[in-house]
């Protein structure tokens, strides 16, 4: 395992001249849309936090996620990792966040258990469940574009296909800037995505076109400016690791 430090990715926190917006003319989660090429990534590495991060996750405890209404979080703890207990639900965190630059490690289970989206799946989602960066074992598994790793899940499919074996470890590293809203609660920005998986980018800077759904495309509509980050319970024993952030609102 390889350690590396996060210059390059501090640089991406300033705010871009524009964003890729555009939606494709294929169907959501149409099987015949082409898929992304694979990129075989460089060596497994991880990211040491920042001195500036917060830690939501050291390796020993779970103290700042929580199963919902601040109960317990009931996924568990495994070699330093913690895994999703199926049928328990997803978890979140317990302080909210609006802009953030985001590291999370993630490993799929081995070995590898069914195909398309019953694979390996769950989900990064900013803004308690709106808006989610895939989670899939997308290693020689079909399924449509805008559903594999490193999708904006039935919006955007990644830009490559950069996803290692089951049961080794991925790293996404993501900056999202949140929606705004205007006072009377119509859009003024929409929700603004940069996805690196294992140091590969594949979401450039893409602007949403509302929350990311299952065969639906719902529109933006007003929320807080913080609000938690969530990690699904999509029925796989899912592991993360290492995962931190920045908060880029309070970053100067």
């Amino acid at each position: 395992m390889k350690l590396v430090t996060p210059l390059v990715l501090l640089a991406l926190c300033s705010v871009p001249v524009a964003a890729q917006s555009k939606l494709s003319e294929w169907p959501q989660h149409s099987e015949d849309r082409p898929r992304p090429r694979v990129v075989e990534p460089g060596a497994v590495y991880t990211v040491a936090p920042p001195a500036d991060a917060i830690v939501l996750f050291n390796g020993t405890s779970l103290d700042k996620w929580t199963a919902g209404s601040g109960a317990p979080a009931k996924w568990r703890i495994v070699d330093g990792a913690f895994e999703v207990v199926p049928g328990t639900g997803t978890m979140s965190t317990r302080d909210s966040f609006g802009d953030v630059q985001m590291h999370v490690e993630w490993a799929s289970p081995k070995p590898a258990v069914g195909t398309g989206q019953d694979r390996g799946n769950s989900g990064v989602f900013m803004a308690d469940g709106r808006y989610e960066t895939q989670v899939l074992d997308s290693r020689d598994n079909v399924t449509y574009a805008d559903g594999q790793a490193g999708a904006l899940y039935g919006q955007f499919p990644p830009l490559v296909n950069a996803t290692r074996a089951p049961g080794e470890w991925q790293t996404y590293d993501i900056v999202y800037h949140r929606p705004r809203f205007k006072a009377d609660g119509s859009l003024q920005s929409a929700a603004r995505f940069t996805v690196f998986l294992n140091g590969v980018l594949v979401q450039d800077n893409m602007e949403l076109v509302g929350p990311t759904a299952n065969k639906s495309r719902p529109p933006f509509t007003a929320h807080a400016d913080r609000l938690p980050i969530t990690l699904q319970d999509h029925g796989h024993r899912v592991r993360y690791r290492n995962v931190w952030l920045r908060d880029l609102e309070k970053t100067p």
